[in-house]
């Protein structure tokens, strides 16, 4: 990654409705084996100052993580690690600056293909009652898109709900707005990830005790895609960062082993 010394830059790209805040258990962990670890906060989440509303399309979601990678030393290549709906910020990076990720990783993520456009496995997911229903979950009209706000229940029983008291709490006070941005994706063409995308080396990180993304879909997912480098964390729920962080570390930490 530009040094011999064989110390990665892992960059940590957060999920909806969460923010760079997700990862305070793994970024520690990662830099105590010497690596460089950057977590970011992509626009209108966790400490970003632009609202959902000012926010339409996948592009304008994911600027932080652009520039960032933009930035990056023409030698240096990153770890780059999605989770979630972070997954299609991740292969929109990707896409764009196939030079500078040496291995992009899919924490229980949404995973484009090379073949359809990324709404494809957004309407599978939500084709399969987006894995049991959205309880209370918000969905209402911000500006030209559906946008979505998690709720206290669907936090508790689908995506933390192995998570201690204290981390759901932190997640209930600190979740924001967030979107599919489904009618900017389905736009003809747009993000259509087949050349820069699919030249990336790609991995998944499964979660066996998911009830956001199940591990079904997961699986379903790997297969769709072609990875054959595939991770379990066995005892994870949907937020491995929170529950597992040694075992997403030691992961993380394999992986990057192989490409970085």
């Amino acid at each position: 990654m530009g040094t011999n010394n064989g110390k990665k830059h892992y960059v940590l790209v957060h999920g909806a409705c969460h923010g760079a805040w997700c990862w305070y258990k793994l970024k520690p962990l990662l830099e105590s084996s010497g690596n460089k670890v950057t977590v970011l906060d992509l626009a209108a989440s966790g400490t970003n100052l632009r609202k959902i509303e000012d926010v339409n399309t996948v592009s304008q979601y994911s600027e932080p993580l652009l520039e960032f990678i933009a930035s990056l030393p023409q030698n240096e290549k990153v770890v780059l690690v999605g989770h979630s709906l972070g997954g299609l910020n991740i292969a929109l990076a990707m896409d764009k600056f196939p030079e500078k990720v040496a291995v992009g990783v899919f924490l229980t993520a949404f995973l484009p293909d090379t073949e359809h456009n990324p709404t494809y496995i957004l309407e599978k997911y939500i084709e399969r009652g987006s894995e049991g229903g959205w309880l209370d979950t918000e969905f209402y009209q911000s500006g030209n898109k559906s946008a979505m706000l998690f709720g206290p229940k669907f936090l508790s029983s689908k995506i933390y709900q192995l998570s201690s008291t204290e981390d759901l709490e932190l997640a209930k006070i600190l979740v924001r707005p967030s979107s599919f941005f489904e009618e900017d994706l389905s736009q003809e063409n747009n993000y259509y990830f087949k050349h820069g995308y699919g030249s990336v080396p790609r991995a998944f990180i499964t979660c066996t005790e998911d009830l956001g993304i199940s591990l079904e879909f997961q699986h379903w997912m790997i297969q769709n895609a072609g990875i054959n480098d595939v991770e379990e964390i066995k005892g994870a729920d949907h937020m491995a960062m929170i529950t597992k962080p040694q075992e997403l570390c030691d992961s993380l930490l394999l992986i990057a082993s192989k490409y970085a």
